[in-house]
């Protein structure tokens, strides 16, 4: 009997074993608390142990009963235009405020696929900048301007 073994897996599974780690060795930096008081560290450490198990679960899996999978070419146009989303939210988001840093992320994200019409970008521009803003902004108080100093407002 020939036991396949599947690489992604096990990296993906060692990618996630790794960051749920360094989440639960993080929060042993703040006060755990008691079962029926938790502190601040409890969250991180109860989600960074979760994110490590499942992680260790697909790494068992990729070695046990893996399966070959034949990948094609990687989509360079959606891996760029992903980083530059992120890398712009993350550089503009203090200076242009939140929702124009939203949606300019938002809509160089959609840039991602090639089925993507000028029209459903700009939709879903629209929606989840603010879907974003209510649930960062307004429902968790992020404090962060809507319109930043840049935009002179």
């Amino acid at each position: 009997m020939k036991r396949s073994r599947s690489f992604p897996d096990v990296l993906a599974g060692g990618i996630f074993v790794l960051i749920g780690g360094a989440f639960a060795a993080g929060s042993l930096g703040y006060e755990l608390g008691t079962p029926l008081r938790l502190g601040p560290g409890a969250f991180p450490l109860l989600a960074g142990l979760i994110v490590a198990a499942l992680g260790l679960a697909i790494v068992i899996k990729g070695l046990v009963a893996g399966e070959l999978i034949e990948f094609g070419p990687i989509p360079w146009r959606a891996v760029a235009a992903i980083a530059a989303a992120l890398v712009f939210f993350g550089l503009t988001v203090r200076g242009l405020g939140f929702v124009p840093a939203s949606a300019v992320t938002v809509l160089l994200a959609t840039l991602a696929s090639t089925r993507v019409r000028p029209l459903m970008a700009v939709a879903v521009t629209a929606g989840l900048t603010a879907a974003a803003t209510v649930i960062f902004v307004v429902g968790l108080r992020l404090r962060i301007p809507l319109i930043g100093p840049w935009l002179g407002m």
